[in-house]
């Protein structure tokens, strides 16, 4: 590692890459740390970084690697579980360019495609034509093909459709001299094979190797289908065998990927779940082996640890509730699926019978609606972030999380670690997959004291032999890496051993493809090569907001756990900015890794302050999606607040901060001027002016002045319920309409309206957000005290206050316990609720009155803003829209609008604003009917739909509004 270590960042190497590939070259400090990570306990900073954008790039970076004497290591998503994708080597990032589903043959039921193709993308093209990919693993919103190949990765239905490979029919690579070989199927009889001479003499080799090893291969090599471990050597067939099967599970040490042939398989039309509850651990794992017996497609295992921290996330909080009764000790998910309905369900029906006869009578959810199936399926999947939910130092650590063993013995395992753990102190999670012998099971260790990887090493010994003697497999799935290569001679003995290192010197023989993977490897406990070595500890930094949560700062950045939820591409929510850019820098894990390094010196002094840091948060939008998706927990945004704070101490604030963080406390006064300042979006002069003054954008209008809203202080029967309506500045000086129809609705609805403003003051309370947007922390706070003093005496009478405009409201729901953290903050938190679902819960509690007529238009498309998402509130939107008779609404499955507040403005960011909203937003706005009306309830969100879509939103607000007219 030495000699690599001292290329770390070699300009002459970057220099070379950029001057014979056209691929991105990222050889700088902050890029080199976000990619010495993966989802394991290691990191390892690379020499640089390669975004290959063809296959030309590849083979010429490979060249250049090898001459230079540097290592080359291939990467897909890099949630590797242990640290396949690390190394001090220059990374290949095939997952931006090399992304492409090359051919589709549904005859054949074939599919070629490059690595970076990411599995749920390639399912989503494939449905169509009624296949899928079955290899069908947790991480397949984010992970690779490629990676998937390199890992030999299983999914919860392997016991019906083996490992991936078993579903790969032939791989394109390069080869670690340059070559390109296809490898495929090969016959008995080598005679008639056309190949080039090198790919024949290395199939010859291979060959020989395994007929002169049989004998071993077939004593050592454990008989079970989840055995991932080494090489697949016991694949090669004197009769004929398959060379891409040798490259499976490689982990990029033999050749680096570039087209992928799969075997695909038609989409069962039909499945049903049952959802089985057991008291203990143990009783779940004595019924796996009938409940297998009765052919199910999967038999997935939650246990109870895994059930309670899920409670805790909001995003499935409500699936739990729903199929999960009582407090059951483990949990197994059985699925039954296939071609008739009929065969299903009588499957489904001897399930719960079993359960009857193994004493866990009443013991099953039956799952039958396809929605609420993936409601279960979604949580089983998060299964690894929600263990990594857990707060503080300690954490669930994958080292020995997936060997397997025979169904007979697994409960007798599960049973005999439990107490091996007990033995050293710990506990374990559990999850996965029962129906093979292969759980996820992570004891709980400290990572950054020396005791921990102490305490590692002894449960792995003591956990490997275990497995040894019950003959099974001591990687099920996750690989070898840095973690498990070690233990090879001892599970496999140190013949088959040297046999790995045969076949590694056959296809590599310089040692250049990601060194120290399978065969001479470094040990698994160094502690040099951790996420935490030895002196790791945060630097010191006075903190504007309150993290003690967390255990401060650092503990909040560190609950990143690199696994990459965030790098999902549907069209959910996170992570909006990744989803256009495709780069590492701009994912909320890139963000929490550098936010990591920075804060324990790892990227110098000042590196929290540093233009890099800027750069890496620039295109965070702060949507809150991370605050809700992530299952870890990892806020983004509220950490984006505390960096531009900390920055702030080091730079002054830009004209253009400084105006938009000051638009609360100017705006009175710039109303006035609304004539004069409203002339910017007429004057095409005044709009360039403005760009090269200010930086804001010439090509956006700005929002346009309107005489403030004029709402009396209180309105309504003095007898009548009470309510706050909060008249923010948006609304207030921008879009008074909105204001105005929001508060007749509420009249309507019979309440005693109060629009409350600070003692002696004219301008409107306000949330802050401007201010924390640009890190003014200090005058954020001062307008949370100014609004707690101006809300008391109606919080005092447990008065609702409700906002119109999702950012401002939900800053009560959230910065303010952070800025202010006590009991009045905790208390206007407790009664603040946005219009919509303030008026859906008075709905559900029967206690609305609001007399609406149908409109015209029959047919509602509704966006929501991200902070609604992020809160779980679109619900109550649609509900609220449901209050007008004979309006059909249909939501956007959108990411965030791109606005963004001020983001949008930014002439820096117009283009990446733009692309944010034709993501699935404005093509669904301008396919639209004209009559369809659109639903916006953030006024960023309809600036936008104006602007791209040329559509004017309207808030919910006055969609009811309208309808009381038309009633009236």
């Amino acid at each position: 590692m030495s000699g690599a270590a001292a290329r770390h960042g070699d300009p002459a190497l970057a220099d070379r890459l950029r001057q014979e590939t056209a691929g991105e070259v990222l050889f700088d400090p902050f890029s080199r740390g976000r990619y010495s990570t993966d989802a394991s306990i290691y990191q390892i900073e690379p020499v640089g970084v390669v975004v290959p954008r063809t296959t030309d790039d590849v083979r010429a970076a490979i060249a250049i690697a090898a001459e230079h004497g540097v290592p080359v290591l291939p990467r897909g998503a890099g949630t590797s579980q242990c640290g396949q994708t690390v190394g001090p080597a220059l990374v290949l990032d095939f997952t931006k360019h090399l992304d492409r589903i090359v051919d589709v043959d549904p005859a054949a039921r074939r599919a070629r495609v490059q690595p970076g193709v990411v599995l749920d993308a390639l399912n989503r093209t494939l449905k169509s034509d009624g296949l899928f990919f079955p290899v069908d693993v947790s991480t397949a919103s984010r992970a690779t093909i490629g990676g998937m190949a390199g890992n030999n990765s299983c999914g919860a239905r392997s016991i019906r459709y083996g490992n991936m490979v078993h579903n790969v029919a032939a791989i394109d690579a390069v080869l670690a001299d340059g070559s390109a070989v296809r490898f495929a199927d090969v016959p008995g009889n080598l005679d008639g094979l056309e190949a080039m001479p090198d790919y024949l003499s290395l199939v010859q080799r291979m060959r020989g190797l395994a007929d002169r090893e049989a004998a071993e291969i077939a004593a050592r090599i454990p008989k079970l289908l989840r055995r991932v471990g080494g090489y697949n050597v016991d694949t090669i067939a004197p009769a004929g065998h398959n060379m891409a099967h040798l490259l499976v599970g490689s982990e990029g040490t033999l050749a680096a990927f570039t087209e992928i042939e799969l075997d695909l398989q038609p989409i069962p039309p039909h499945a049903v779940l049952g959802v089985c509850h057991f008291p203990t651990l143990r009783a779940a794992m004595e019924a796996t082996p009938a409940i297998v017996g009765l052919g199910p497609t999967a038999v997935e295992l939650v246990d109870r640890t895994m059930i309670d921290l899920a409670r805790d996330i909001a995003i499935y909080r409500d699936a739990i509730a729903r199929f999960v009764r009582g407090t059951p000790g483990a949990l197994l998910l059985v699925e039954f699926a296939g071609e008739d309905a009929a065969a299903q369900r009588a499957g489904l029906a001897e399930l719960v019978a079993l359960m009857v006869d193994l004493g866990h009578a009443g013991g099953v959810v039956e799952a039958t609606e396809p929605a609420f199936q993936k409601e279960v399926w979604e949580v089983r999947k998060a299964a690894l972030n929600i263990m990594m939910s857990m707060k503080g130092d300690g954490k669930p650590v994958s080292f020995i999380e997936d060997c397997a063993v025979e169904l007979d013995d697994l409960a007798d395992y599960t049973e005999r670690l439990t107490e091996i753990f007990a033995r050293h102190g710990t506990t374990g999670t559990w999850y996965a997959h029962a129906s093979v012998g292969c759980l996820h099971v992570r004891p709980v260790l400290n990572m950054k004291r020396p005791e921990g990887a102490a305490t590692m090493r002894a449960i792995a010994e003591e956990a490997f032999a275990m497995v040894r003697a019950y003959k099974g497999s001591h990687s099920g799935e996750h690989g070898d890496g840095l973690v498990r290569s070690e233990f090879h001679a001892a599970m496999f003995g140190s013949r088959v051993a040297r046999t790995f290192e045969e076949v590694k010197d056959a296809f590599d023989p310089a040692g250049l493809f990601n060194p120290g993977k399978i065969v001479r490897p470094e040990r698994m406990d160094d502690r040099t090569l951790f996420r935490y070595p030895p002196g790791y500890a945060a630097q010191p930094l006075d903190t504007a907001l309150d993290w003690s949560d967390w255990g401060g700062f650092l503990g909040a950045v560190e609950m990143c756990n690199n696994n990459g939820a965030c790098r999902k591409a549907d069209p959910g929510v996170m992570c909006p900015s990744y989803r256009v850019t495709r780069n590492e820098r701009d994912l909320t894990r890139g963000r929490a890794n550098s936010l990591r390094l920075a804060l324990t010196g790892q990227l110098g002094a000042r590196a929290l302050a540093s233009p890099a840091m800027r750069e890496t948060m620039d295109l965070c939008v702060a949507c809150k999606a991370c605050r809700r998706e992530c299952p870890t927990g990892v806020d983004m945004a509220r950490m984006k607040i505390e960096v531009q704070h900390q920055r702030r101490r080091h730079a002054g604030l830009t004209p253009r901060e400084r105006l938009i963080a000051y638009l609360p406390r100017y705006a009175p006064w710039a109303a006035r001027l609304r004539r004069l300042l409203n002339l910017r979006n007429r004057l095409p002069a005044l709009a360039r002016l403005g760009e090269t003054a200010l930086g804001l954008g010439a090509r956006r209008p700005l929002p346009t002045w309107h005489p403030p809203a004029a709402l009396p202080a209180a309105a309504g029967p003095a007898d009548a319920p009470e309510v706050v309506l909060l008249a923010d500045t948006f609304t207030t000086y921008f879009e008074p309409h909105v204001a105005r129809a929001g508060h007749r609705v509420l009249l309507a609805a019979g309440y005693r309206v109060h629009v409350v403003r600070a003692r002696n003051e004219s301008r409107p309370l306000c949330c802050g957000r401007t201010f924390l947007t640009a890190g003014m922390i200090a005058e954020a706070r001062a307008e949370a005290r100014r609004m707690l003093r101006a809300l008391a005496p109606f919080l005092d009478r447990g008065v609702p206050v409700i906002g119109l405009e999702p950012s401002c409201l939900l800053t009560l729901r959230d910065e303010f316990s952070v800025l202010l953290p006590g009991d009045e903050t905790a208390r206007l938190a407790e009664n603040a609720w946005l219009f919509e679902e303030f008026l859906a819960k008075e709905q559900a509690a029967g206690r609305l009155k609001l007399t609406l007529a149908a409109g015209a238009a029959g047919r509602a498309l509704l966006h929501g803003h991200c902070h609604q998402k992020a809160f779980g509130a679109m619900d109550a939107v649609a509900d609220t829209l449901a209050l007008v008779p004979d309006l059909a609404v249909e939501r956007i499955e959108s990411s965030c609008c791109g606005m963004a507040g001020a983001f949008g403005y930014e002439a820096e960011h117009f283009e990446t604003s733009m692309a944010m909203g034709e993501l699935s937003l404005l093509p669904s706005v301008r396919d639209a009917a004209p009559e369809t009306l659109i639903v916006a309830d953030g006024t960023s969100c309809r600036h936008q739909i104006r602007d791209g879509a040329g559509r004017d939103a309207r808030h919910v607000a006055e969609v009811l509004a309208e309808a009381l007219e038309d009633a009236g």
